[in-house]
């Protein structure tokens, strides 16, 4: 005969109940091929229209130019001057004579120099005038009035200051794109919340602490535009001071095509310094992105 199961046997049997294992249920992955084609459809949103517009600005720009007495060549043409240039752009005959690549990298050297000096001096002035009314009513008037002074206005001056054109175009550089820095960097001081501020002096940061944990953090987006304006300002800057100064340079390069009425190779110049501009507008603003967590425009 079955017996009844004694209290005893029920509580004993309860623990092992209870540490019975459980199986999570885990959420359904989405078969490989559905990830793909989601990935082809947002990548093809993204690329489509512009390939489209390009497409048709591209046989607008073949039609009007393909005429007789035209002064610009249509694209055709230009491919066809220019083919050596594209396909072997890293040939150095000494000199200026250079491929479209080593003119480039001098023109990429000469920002990279210039824009890290505008980037540093100008979030330190842009924290000093935040962080400072008496900076502010001393400083910004000033930094107002030089702002608007034309990038290739500073080139003589610089001349005559360093006697030589490497230093003079850096120089042009950082005096351009140090501006909206300045200005962005300040903005995004004084809208720090007061919250914020509050809560530092509730745990007693020193200057130290709350510049790198509350001011820097909050203020970054707003010092990432400004660094996306000055690149974009630093790259249209050594393209015009290039032309002035000589040596081997982007700008150089459109001059001298200019001079020897090559308009061929200079369009194809201009492709590449827009290619150029993007990309580096692109890489700071992923940068912005990365550092703010999506905070920063993009």
């Amino acid at each position: 005969m079955n017996m009844p199961a004694t209290k005893i046997e029920v509580e004993s049997a309860t623990p092992a109940a209870i540490a019975a294992p459980v199986v999570a249920m885990r959420p359904k992955r989405p078969p490989r091929r559905e990830t793909y084609a989601r990935m082809a459809r947002e990548t093809a949103v993204r690329v489509i229209p512009p390939l489209v517009v390009i497409a048709l600005l591209t046989l607008v720009w073949e039609l009007v130019c393909r005429r007789a007495g035209s002064a610009l060549p249509p694209p055709s043409r230009v491919f066809k001057d220019t083919k050596e240039l594209i396909l072997d752009p890293f040939f150095d005959h000494g000199g200026i004579d250079k491929g479209l690549f080593w003119h480039l990298s001098a023109s990429l050297q000469r920002v990279a120099l210039g824009y890290s000096l505008s980037a540093v001096a100008g979030i330190a002035l842009g924290v000093l005038v935040g962080q400072s009314v008496w900076a502010m009513r001393g400083l910004d008037p000033l930094f107002q009035v030089l702002r608007t002074i034309p990038p290739l206005a500073w080139l003589p001056l610089s001349l005559a200051a360093f006697r030589d054109g490497q230093p003079s175009a850096i120089f042009v550089i950082f005096i351009t794109s140090i501006w909206p820095i300045i200005i962005n960097t300040a903005v995004g001081i004084r809208n720090i919340p007061q919250d914020y501020r509050n809560v530092a002096a509730v745990v007693q940061l020193n200057p130290l602490e709350f510049f790198s944990k509350i001011m820097i953090p909050a203020a970054a987006p707003y010092i990432f535009t400004g660094l996306r304006i000055g690149i974009g300002l630093s790259w249209l800057a050594i393209v015009a001071a290039e032309m002035l100064i000589g040596g081997v340079g982007i700008g150089f390069f459109i001059w001298d095509a200019w001079n020897s009425s090559h308009i061929s190779e200079i369009i194809l110049a201009l492709f590449y310094v827009g290619i150029v501009g993007f990309v580096l507008d692109r890489l700071i603003a992923g940068l912005g992105k990365f550092v703010t967590r999506g905070t920063a425009q993009n």
